[in-house]
């Protein structure tokens, strides 16, 4: 059984004045650890269609299983990171004060509270930070807070929605290291969104194109790529170049309107 099943969603907003149908039929499954990247032009629904998995937004048409429930609310088995991690963060709290909020909801000694954070930090190399508040770390180290606090949440599936937009180069290079890491040894199910083609064959093992909006899917690739990646050596590589050209295509196809034959 696939950990998410994504079943016929359609999502139109409707008000007083206009009626716009964001997304039309996406139909799609996602494997137990895989490391799944959603890329598509401006306004193609991206963020909509994660916040449709993620119980954020309810679809107008069609359901969202994860490991064969229906999501009709936040599940327990998912953590979303977004790309405002500004805003996700509370400047008042430390780091460890951060990570561990999400924790208190759960029935969990405050021994366990710690020793989870404790690990999460770890994981994101920030536990000299721990003691900080997120107003004094540069952007790359909130970022690393707010996915620590979903790691330390320990889900199944793992939602970022643009999460390395607002970094600089090197940084969003080392956060792609990172977070790759964390997927391989975590073994947890990865749903990517991004708008950086590079990113999307470097960080992947498969990638869905969609259209524009009314969104649906112009392509479906596998990223046969090595496990093991490095920045130089990855994005030098020839296959690396052409699995970049076929995403290059589809996208550019894709703001031409083109939809599926």
């Amino acid at each position: 059984m696939p950990v998410l099943e994504v079943r016929g969603v359609k999502k139109i907003y409707q008000d007083r004045n206009r009626t716009v149908e964001a997304v039309r039929d996406l139909t799609f499954d996602v494997g137990r650890s895989e490391f799944l990247c959603i890329v598509g032009p401006s306004g193609a629904g991206k963020t909509t269609l994660l916040r449709c998995i993620a119980g954020l937004l309810s679809p107008t048409e069609g359901e969202v299983l994860l490991e064969g429930s229906r999501v009709t609310g936040p599940p327990t088995g998912m953590a979303v990171v977004f790309q405002e991690y500004g805003r996700s963060l509370f400047p008042w709290l430390t780091v460890r004060q951060n990570v561990e909020l999400p924790l208190k909801e759960r029935k969990l000694t405050k021994a366990q509270r710690r020793e989870l954070v404790d690990q999460a930090l770890t994981a994101v190399e920030l536990t000299e930070a721990a003691d900080a508040h997120p107003w004094q770390l540069s952007g790359g180290m909130q970022q690393r807070v707010a996915i620590a606090r979903a790691v330390a949440y320990g889900p199944r599936v793992l939602v970022m929605d643009e999460p390395f937009a607002a970094v600089d180069a090197q940084t969003r290079a080392d956060l792609e290291d990172l977070v790759r890491d964390l997927w391989r040894r975590l073994e947890v199910t990865v749903l990517f969104v991004t708008h950086d083609i590079d990113e999307s064959v470097y960080l992947g093992e498969r990638i869905l194109v969609l259209s524009a909006s009314p969104t649906v899917i112009l392509g479906d690739l596998k990223v046969d790529l090595p496990a093991d990646r490095n920045q130089l050596e990855t994005r030098s590589s020839a296959r690396f170049g052409a699995l970049r050209a076929e995403v290059y295509e589809l996208v550019q196809r894709a703001k031409r309107g083109e939809r599926p034959s």
